[in-house]
């Protein structure tokens, strides 16, 4: 089995990456650089549930969107990209049954479908849902800005940091979306990310501009009531853009902007218990096996910590350019 860890950045005017590296992951968790593919602006990255094929944005004006082979040695090849129909792509999920791949166009405001090959390519765009509206934090929510997709059973939600909303849709066996629900979270919120609990008909938004996690309910299929809100740290320091959120068991993690710490909560106290620091800038982060890898994307370097219970653990790093996205990937 081998052990992989892909790392997407932003290259070019955005950041000083070059594209997609590849790390291998020993047992005790430390990584070593095995190769890179250059590639525009992959910024978030998913592979496909069943295939050695991963999926990477290409977040820049234009707007696309990239599929890739994986080989065994953890090198990728291009299979081919296409226009996501809509600015700034920052965000993709794959459905359960590997038929459809979903972008959210985050300067664009929209939520992109795009049917997929039983080999895993991209075949085409099958429905673009824009989205309209605003906040009240106006140099941010100026227009609807689409931050994440998340597919649900027979659902995709669409978060959008831009109007304070949830939009989910129904998503038709040909690909088509259609709108049965909204849903709105406190004004100014700016959410970024949505989670469910598994097991529960809770889940958790990030809230980027309020420095926030809003635990909501979900009360039909993508329909969601707000249940509390909570700080995302234990710090004092602002501003605090939160960036990413992973569950564990009883656990939750959520990356903070400004403290530049990864932040643990106990979820059944609903308590924050403690702040690791973690690098500059720490956009998006993975759980693996104990150990927490940051894309600390000012810092140039992916660090990483051992979970404990006792506070502040010794922070290592590999340095890599502008990182942005963390995927530890298992290959036979």
């Amino acid at each position: 089995m081998a052990e992989l860890v892909f790392v997407g950045c932003y290259t070019g005017d955005a950041g000083n990456g070059t594209g997609i590296t590849t790390f291998s992951r020993s047992a005790s968790g430390s990584l070593t650089e095995v190769t890179s593919l250059p590639l525009e602006c992959p910024s978030w990255l998913v592979k496909h549930p069943t295939l050695p094929v991963l999926y990477a944005v290409n977040e820049t004006a234009s707007g696309a969107v990239t599929a890739l082979s994986i080989a065994p040695s953890g090198s990728l090849s291009v299979l081919g990209t296409l226009e996501t129909g809509g600015a700034h792509p920052c965000h993709l999920a794959v459905t359960p049954d590997g038929r459809f791949l979903l972008c959210a166009n985050y300067t664009g405001g929209s939520l992109a479908v795009f049917s997929l090959a039983p080999d895993g390519a991209l075949l085409s765009r099958t429905a673009l849902a824009q989205h309209h509206g605003n906040g009240p934090v106006s140099d941010r929510q100026e227009a609807a800005h689409v931050h994440m997709a998340v597919p649900g059973p027979g659902i995709v939600s669409a978060v959008d940091l831009g109007t304070d909303e949830i939009r989910s849709y129904t998503l038709s066996a040909s690909g088509d979306l259609s709108l049965p629900a909204v849903s709105s979270l406190p004004a100014g919120t700016g959410p970024r990310q949505l989670v469910r609990r598994p097991g529960t008909d809770l889940a958790y938004v990030v809230g980027e501009l309020a420095g926030t996690v809003v635990t909501v309910r979900e009360t039909s299929p993508g329909a969601f009531d707000v249940v509390a809100v909570t700080a995302s740290t234990l710090s004092s320091v602002t501003p605090n853009l939160v960036a990413h959120l992973e569950l564990a068991d009883t656990r939750m993690y959520v990356s903070n902007r400004g403290p530049d710490c990864v932040t643990e909560f106990a979820l059944d106290e609903a308590l924050a218990v403690a702040d690791q620091s973690c690098g500059a800038n720490p956009r998006h982060f993975a759980l693996v096996d104990g150990t927490c890898y940051v894309a600390a994307q000012s810092a140039d370097a992916i660090t990483a910590f051992t979970l404990t219970a006792s506070g502040e653990a010794d922070l290592k790093h590999y340095p890599t350019g502008s990182p942005t996205f963390v995927l530890p990937v298992s290959l036979p």
